[in-house]
């Protein structure tokens, strides 16, 4: 399968982030999962090593290599901790709205520093009333002279304790044409995180709130023009968000099978290993199938999308098979481990802590059901890929 889709210059990539996370991150581990709370100085250490930027073209610093080479990244750092492979995912995510609606002047502030791992950036939608419903957020911008002033409260922020430029989508306007994304600097005065909460898995990495309590920003820190604010959410939510934590899945995929055929390979029953038992082979075998067709769905959506093809239902479909499908491989790894699965010592309590977190970003596994049934039905509302693969081709004209 990976040389179906997968260059020699992907299997570089692979090799390169698979050896840094063995030796860098894979060690720090034990701290994190201690700690239960962001770690600051290995965020910052993976930053600085480009991947940031694996969308972000050369023009601008980062390496334009595409989002099946963005997905591999993702992938090998959660195949040894979900936490930073979330990490990446948000503020690869966090670069995506700079990317498609930046300025030339935004682009040229703010692209460099994020290739380069100097900015963490962030993309900040959900608020607590709303959820997933966009339209519903209530946080406003009122444009006062040559400023916009911010107030509100988002939640759910992907590197909200270590993020320095934060997208923020608001309402200016009644309506789906009244929501504006804005770029707001960590130290604005006005803006404020909210104390960390410590959650079930990722450790390590940090979702957390934004404060806005009368947040002036220049009317220069706009993303686009007023009312671009839903094109802003929704693209990077379907082409950017759900690519993203597709790849995290598959990471933490990846780790539940390495680590469950190792147990069985090292137990012993009867006299011989645990894998010689039928039952503990089957339940290996619906592991191993799950996780080729989880890849296969992982590849072939970011496939298309490099192409510049219309996939919103393969992201929409990849999201889903890779989510659901980590669960349940996670589920049926603890019955093999049984009790020895529910102690520190082995990993795989927390790969299924992990896998948890990435069923509601991006839209629940329902909402992807939706959505599917929409392009079933021909009711589907057009398609975000589309929409900004034209865009793309715009911009390479200018």
């Amino acid at each position: 399968m990976d040389g179906y889709f997968a260059s020699r210059l992907h299997h570089q990539l692979r090799d390169h982030v698979r050896h840094f996370a063995e030796c860098e991150v894979r060690p720090r581990i034990p701290a994190m999962e201690a700690a239960r709370t962001v770690h600051r100085e290995l965020s910052r250490l993976i930053a600085r090593q480009g991947w940031l930027g694996a969308t972000i073209s050369e023009a601008y610093g980062g390496m334009g290599v595409g989002h099946l080479a963005k997905t591999i990244i993702i992938e090998e750092l959660s195949r040894v901790s979900g936490a930073m492979g979330a990490m990446v995912q948000a503020s690869q995510l966090g670069a995506a709205k700079i990317v498609h609606f930046g300025s030339e002047e935004q682009k040229k502030a703010w692209l460099p520093a994020i290739a380069a791992g100097e900015c963490l950036p962030t993309i900040a939608v959900t608020e607590p009333e709303s959820g997933g419903h966009v339209l519903g957020m209530s946080a406003t911008a009122e444009r006062v002279g040559d400023e916009y002033v911010i107030n509100g409260r988002k939640v759910y922020v992907g590197n909200s304790h270590v993020g320095d430029l934060h997208g923020v989508v608001v309402r200016t306007g009644p309506g789906s044409g009244g929501l504006t994304a804005f770029l707001v600097e960590s130290d604005r005065p006005g803006f404020r995180i909210g104390e960390q909460k410590p959650t079930m898995g990722l450790h390590g990495f940090s979702f957390g709130e934004l404060f806005f309590d009368n947040c002036r920003v220049p009317v220069d820190n706009r993303l686009g023009e007023e009312g671009d604010g839903l094109a802003v959410a929704y693209s990077s939510s379907v082409l950017y968000g759900r690519a993203n934590l597709t790849a995290v899945s598959l990471g933490l995929h990846r780790a539940i099978l390495e680590e469950t055929t190792r147990f069985c390979a090292e137990r012993h029953r009867y006299g011989k290993p645990l894998h010689e038992l039928p039952s503990v082979k089957l339940k290996l075998g619906q592991l191993q199938s799950r996780l080729m067709t989880a890849r296969l769905a992982a590849y072939h959506a970011v496939h298309l999308l490099d192409q510049g093809l219309p996939c919103d239902a393969e992201l929409m479909n990849a999201k889903l098979v890779n989510v659901e499908s980590a669960l349940d491989s996670a589920r049926n790894a603890m019955e093999i481990h049984a009790a020895s699965g529910l102690f520190t010592d082995r990993p795989i309590e927390r790969y299924l802590r992990d896998a948890h977190h990435i069923f509601a970003p991006a839209g629940t596994s329902d909402v992807q059901l939706l959505r599917l049934a929409e392009v079933a039905l021909g009711t589907a509302k057009g398609q975000w890929s589309e929409r900004l693969s034209e865009l793309t081709r715009m911009e390479a004209v200018v």
